[in-house]
């Protein structure tokens, strides 16, 4: 069943990158764009939140897209304060998630794990951070990680 599910989440990233793509350009049907004619590299992100410590062997609890490019856009509740927290960081995700806000949280191990795959100022990303439980990631995930 854990496969099945891990399939139809990959198929739905394929998908939704694939959309994602053809929506970062938005020229003429059959140009292909120059660097001289493009002001900014694609950014197009699929972020998801997985219950356990991986994300290959746990639930996907929540998936969205974030497409940095000219106008933050997506199915992410914020692209736009997304956006901007990447941006700040030159999309190191380490220094979001590990930014180390001190706000109280149990002890308690329910892991949780983030991803990010895609592309962001033209160059691949895959990302993977687990965290302690929900509020450790609340407290730490930023707003790229707050969906």
């Amino acid at each position: 069943m854990r496969s099945i599910m891990r399939s139809l989440g990959l198929a739905a990233t394929a998908t939704a990158m694939t959309v994602l793509a053809t929506l970062a350009w938005s020229g003429p049907a059959g140009a292909a764009p120059s660097g001289a004619e493009r002001l900014y590299a694609p950014s197009a992100l699929v972020l998801d939140i997985t219950a356990g410590e991986d994300a290959d062997g746990g639930t996907i609890l929540r998936a969205v897209t974030l497409s940095c490019s000219l106008t933050p856009a997506g199915t992410h509740p914020d692209p736009s304060a997304a956006c901007a927290e990447l941006r700040s960081a030159g999309a190191e995700f380490d220094a979001i998630t590990d930014a180390g806000r001190e706000l109280a949280c149990t002890r308690e191990w329910d892991p949780v794990t983030v991803t990010a795959t895609g592309v962001w100022e033209g160059r691949r990303i895959g990302y993977e951070h687990t965290f302690a439980n929900r509020c450790a990631m609340r407290n730490s995930g930023g707003s790229v990680f707050s969906f």
